[in-house]
């Protein structure tokens, strides 16, 4: 038998930037607008690099393909070439980092694979687009100068070189040489100013990469990557989660670190051995949130992330196609049983600081049949190319958006105004066995302690086959709030159903019979409680919104404590 117990804080978690952090990076940004500042970025410019970086992350060709007709398209944003602004007011802030950081130049090399000719129409494009940038920032801008945007900016120009440096034209060669040359001399001193995040990552990788290829640029080298070594000690966790518990953001930091690591191919070296330590861990704790469909779940503020991103990781990455089981150190459990796995959110929310898009939803879970997803949670939105209204986006970051037990329709954690998460879940323990009766898995948190008196407390029963899963909700006495718990609570078991999924209720309202798409039937029964199918819906990996249905288990705490029990089995073989 295999058992575990561990206990996971989030201390001093609702903390967000400190005050005396937001007023240093404003003065920061008052200094790099400074003469003195632009006195100190003056220096030589290099005459040619010392080599060419290789991008590994694919760029969209539709995307390119636009730019082709005259359109920079992004996140749902317009901008005609031939009178374009980069730095006017109208532009939204995802189109202008997307813009400011050079991403175009992926897509642009995607739609037109000359690039490596460092000729033909790829340059074409290319070309006019750098010029008119560095014409609109030529100094210090406090948007298109942000040290993570200059970073990306540098990494995306030392890799995609061929596209912007093949003119004869002498002056603007000389012009993008001198840029990159002055955007390091910038990240010398801005990029350890950013905290702690992905953010501070790619300013350090653009700042490593520019070291490498730069010529002259050996301590600057050395100086980013002993920052960035200690940084993914602190953002890469034992099990390969991240610190912000944002799929994306291993994601994010995976595609970062591969990139980067090219830089160091193209010097003539290899990529550093603390990549490739980040790489082992974080590629196979994606993969241990993907569920049967290959889709890794939207948990805290991520949206869904779609099979191909995985497979071409796993390809790349020296785990290959290896999926962890997590747990140790994120809190996200995976259980595998037949062709049932379920991914449980048995971890407290992420520091505020590292995640202000994070979700309230503590000790939710999703389940898989094959590739069928039964039980789901609604999505996020990090990482959709288009964004999503407001009122909805929000609405998926709430605790009634997940499939868990939420109190009196309140979230779990607080999420501020401002978006940032508050007050509430602290401490989760969890206790996981697995033997050959298959794997339980129980775990509580205290979100509702202080305002009602109460702890949520969730046991799941996995059968060696997969085909039945146990569960159970209770609402228990805290330690704390002994006068609030005394108030008769009502709560709501929400289980978010995949897509293709019909729901028909049994006829004494304590179950239902799921039918999947592909002919399986469920079904569901409670102990405890009346069951209710009502709307729901689900975001897709390509922001595109599927309607579905929830089943909802609606009852009452009685004398400060309630347990509804419940079982989805599968009909059949």
């Amino acid at each position: 038998m295999l058992e575990r117990r561990q206990t996971l804080q989030r201390v001093g978690g609702d903390k967000g930037i400190s005050l005396s952090e937001r007023l240093a990076a404003r003065l920061a940004t008052s200094v790099y607008g400074s003469k003195l500042h632009a006195m100190r970025l003056r220096g030589r410019y290099p005459l040619k690099l010392l080599g060419v970086a290789r991008d590994p992350v694919p760029g969209d060709a539709a995307v390119g393909e636009r730019i082709a007709a005259g359109r920079l398209i992004h996140a749902g944003h317009t901008a005609m070439v031939r009178d374009l602004d980069f730095g006017a007011a109208g532009h939204p802030a995802a189109w202008r980092e997307w813009a400011d950081s050079w991403l175009w130049l992926r897509d642009i090399a995607a739609h037109e694979p000359d690039r490596n000719a460092g000729s033909g129409a790829a340059a074409s494009l290319a070309e006019p687009l750098a010029a008119r940038w560095l014409a609109r920032f030529p100094a210090f801008d406090p948007l298109a100068w942000r040290a993570d945007v200059t970073g990306q900016r540098l990494l995306m120009a030392l890799s995609h070189a061929p596209l912007i440096l093949s003119s004869t034209d002498q002056i603007y060669r000389s012009l993008v040489l001198s840029a990159l040359a002055t955007w390091a001399r910038h990240l010398d001193r801005a990029a350890l100013r950013l905290p702690d995040g992905l953010g501070r990552a790619q300013a350090l990788a653009g700042l490593w990469a520019a070291g490498l290829l730069i010529p002259g640029g050996e301590v600057r080298a050395t100086r980013a990557m002993a920052a960035l070594e200690a940084l993914l000690a602190r953002l890469v966790l034992e099990d390969g989660g991240m610190a912000s518990r944002a799929p994306t953001d291993a994601l994010g930091l995976a595609d970062l670190l591969l990139h980067a690591g090219t830089a160091a191919e193209a010097a003539g070296g290899r990529a550093p051995l603390a990549f490739a330590q980040a790489l082992a861990k974080l590629v196979p704790g994606l993969r241990g949130l993907a569920l049967g469909d290959g889709i890794v779940g939207a948990w805290s503020g991520s949206a869904a992330i779609a099979p191909p991103v995985l497979d071409r990781l796993a390809k790349q990455a020296p785990t290959g196609a290896q999926a962890g089981k997590g747990g140790t150190a994120s809190g996200y459990h995976r259980l595998v049983a037949g062709k049932s796995v379920l991914v449980v959110d048995a971890g407290p929310p992420p520091l505020a600081r590292l995640a202000p898009e994070g979700h309230a939803g503590t000790l939710a879970f999703e389940m898989s049949d094959g590739d069928q997803r039964l039980i789901t949670n609604c999505g996020g939105v990090r990482g959709l190319a288009l964004p999503l209204p407001e009122p909805l986006a929000a609405g998926l970051r709430t605790t009634a958006a997940h499939s868990t037990l939420v109190v009196a329709d309140t979230n779990s954690t607080r999420i501020r105004d401002d978006g940032t998460l508050g007050l509430g879940v602290e401490t989760v323990h969890v206790e996981s066995r697995t033997s050959s009766e298959g794997h339980w898995l129980e775990a509580s948190h205290d979100g509702y302690a202080r305002r009602f008196g109460l702890t949520v407390r969730r046991r799941l029963w996995l059968s060696p086959d997969g085909l039945d899963l146990r569960g159970e909700d209770a609402l228990e006495p805290a330690t704390i709030g002994a006068l609030k718990r005394r108030v008769q609570r009502s709560f709501d078991i929400r289980f978010h159903l995949g897509t293709g999924i019909a729901a028909t209720p049994t006829a004494d309202g304590t179950g239902a019979l799921l039918k999947l798409a592909n002919g399986k039937v469920w079904a569901m029964k409670v102990r405890g409680g009346q069951v209710s199918i009502e709307p729901s819906l689900w975001i897709g990996p390509d922001g595109a919104m599927h309607k579905t249905q929830q089943l909802v288990v609606g009852a009452t705490t009685e004398a400060g404590q309630a347990s509804i029990g419940w079982s989805f089995k599968r009909a059949g073989r």
